[in-house]
């Protein structure tokens, strides 16, 4: 019998990889990688503009990664930024705003059927029991582990 950690890490971890399998093949039909669908989105998601620093928290990835896929981006003309390199806000080109509205909306359809079966309130439940989740495993990445043990023996 797996383990609650086994089953809950195997799990995510299946989740992850569908979840990169369907931007992969997704973003192929623009030519694509499916590492630009996040980024693609998450721009989007501001019109007035975005930094690369903000961008790096939106999408939760680092600075490197950021950067390269911006690159990519900024080479392909889906992205432009305010002024060069540093500070500079970023914001979609028209090609790019059509591709993140068509990603959007096959990533929406996706959703909805991987929640094939969930009710209204039971699919309420399921995101607020997995933001919890969330929370607290970033609770435990910031504090370490070995403290918030002691701390609940204490």
């Amino acid at each position: 019998m797996l383990s609650k950690y086994e089953q809950f890490s195997m799990s995510i971890s299946s989740l992850y990889h569908d979840i990169q399998r369907i931007e992969r093949m997704e973003m192929a039909k623009y030519d694509m990688k499916g590492s630009h669908a996040q980024c693609v989105l998450a721009i989007s998601r501001y019109p007035e503009g975005i930094t690369a620093a903000r961008l790096c928290e939106a999408c939760e990835k680092d600075k490197a990664a950021i950067s390269r896929t911006l690159a990519e981006l900024e080479q392909m003309g889906m992205v432009r930024r305010s002024r060069p390199r540093y500070r500079a806000c970023l914001t979609l080109t028209e090609r790019g705003m059509e591709i993140a509205k068509a990603v959007n909306q096959t990533a929406h359809l996706a959703v909805e059927r991987a929640g094939d079966g969930l009710d209204d309130s039971r699919r309420e439940v399921f995101y607020g029991v997995l933001g919890l989740i969330t929370e607290n495993l970033h609770a435990l990445c910031r504090s370490g582990l070995s403290e918030s043990i002691t701390k609940q023996k204490g």
